[in-house]
Order: C-alpha cells, then sequence, then structure tokens
C-alpha cells in the first residue's frame, strides 16, 4: 500500500512533497516516466534510480543481455545491471531532467529505487515530523 504524497506549491515557487511511512516504515510514492506510472521506495543509500526490468519495460526501455556491463551491490549480494539515462523522471510534481539510472533484473529488485541521481538535484530532501520532505 502507498501512503498519498502532498504536494504543496508555495510563494516562492519551491515545490514540496510530503510523504508519509508505509506500515513498514518506508517511503514509497508513484512517480511517472514517459507518461508511464511507476512506484519508488526513496531510498536515500542508493546512489542512483534503480528499476527492475518489469517497470523499465513499460516505458520502452529494455536492455539486451550484452548491456548488463553494470555490477551494483544490493542487499542481496552483487548483481549485474545495465546503465540507462531517464530524459524525464516527475515525483509528485517534482521534475528532473536526465537522470542516470541502473536496470535491474525482476529477481534482483523487487521495488524501483528513487535513489541519489534523483534526490540529489532537489533543493533539499529530509525526514521532518514523521515524513519525508522533498523540495525543489
Amino acid at each position: 500500500t502507498i501512503a498519498p504524497a502532498v504536494t504543496v506549491a508555495q510563494a516562492s515557487a519551491a515545490r514540496t512533497l510530503s510523504i508519509a511511512p508505509d506500515p513498514r516504515g518506508h517511503f514509497a510514492t508513484d512517480g511517472r516516466i514517459d507518461g508511464q506510472r511507476v512506484n519508488f521506495m526513496v531510498d536515500t543509500g542508493a546512489s542512483v534510480v534503480a528499476l527492475n526490468e518489469t517497470s523499465a519495460a513499460r516505458f520502452g526501455l529494455r536492455p539486451v543481455p550484452g548491456d548488463y556491463t553494470s555490477r551494483v551491490t544490493t542487499a542481496n549480494g552483487t548483481i549485474k545491471a545495465a546503465r540507462a539515462r531517464i530524459a524525464m523522471m516527475d515525483v509528485g510534481g517534482l521534475i528532473v531532467r536526465d537522470v542516470e539510472a541502473m536496470v535491474l533484473p525482476d529477481e534482483a529488485l523487487s521495488e524501483n529505487l528513487l535513489g541519489l541521481s534523483f534526490l540529489s538535484r532537489l533543493r533539499r530532501f529530509e525526514y521532518a515530523n514523521g515524513r519525508l520532505v522533498l523540495e525543489q
């Protein structure tokens, strides 16, 4: 279950997304890539956005076996991944262009991760009052 996120437009033209924790205590939210809805778990420990193959294929990103040349370390061990770039990601109205990403096999990544290649391009992200706050 994904807790609804709240986008707040402020007079300073900053956009803020506030995400409540899910029942597991994780911060999950929806995003859009090429108009396709994608679920993410926010992961400040992930250096890049990580997508499983099923999600990546929904917006036309289908790496072939020879594309899996990078090695990444996950909670499940070391796995091969394919490097990718996402032209535009929209997460709760926060838009970031030209985002570095990795595609991992479905069996290695059950949830897509919203990592630092997206988060570091925001003005700030912080845990405040029991919620994760992202601001652009």
